[in-house]
């Protein structure tokens, strides 16, 4: 299973994420002063922010660029106590991994997010 990595961020052990965005959800995401990730739709009950950037690329080449256009790969930290909660499920290859946070506590992710969600990847179709 992929290794995940902590850092300290101000003086918290983060984890280092990953996400996988397309452009709606990136409008969302800015609007929130790049800090937050917005509810789910409807009939979307997990959040999954990926453990590695290779996985997340891959899933926004795969899907993001197919449904829009264009795709982008996110990383943000998130605070490695509040994580704690939560396993990591290997969901395919042995870098297909991710954290699957339920809908009805994405705000309590959103609120131990430690610094800003930065785009670190563009592709276009």
């Amino acid at each position: 299973m992929n290794k995940t990595i902590i850092k300290t961020i101000s003086g918290n052990e983060v984890l280092e994420m990953y996400r996988p965005t397309g452009p709606n959800e990136l409008v969302l995401v800015k609007e929130s002063g790049n800090n937050r990730w917005p509810p789910r739709l409807p009939g979307q009950p997990i959040f999954y922010p990926v453990t590695n950037e290779q996985y997340a690329m891959e899933i926004t080449t795969k899907w993001n660029i197919k449904e829009s256009g264009v795709g982008y790969v996110t990383r943000f930290y998130v605070k490695k106590e509040f994580m704690d909660n939560y396993s990591i499920e290997k969901v395919g290859g042995a870098h297909h991994t991710e954290w699957w946070v339920p809908q009805a506590e994405l705000e309590a992710l959103n609120d131990n997010i430690v610094g800003e969600i930065e785009v670190i990847g563009e592709y276009l179709k």
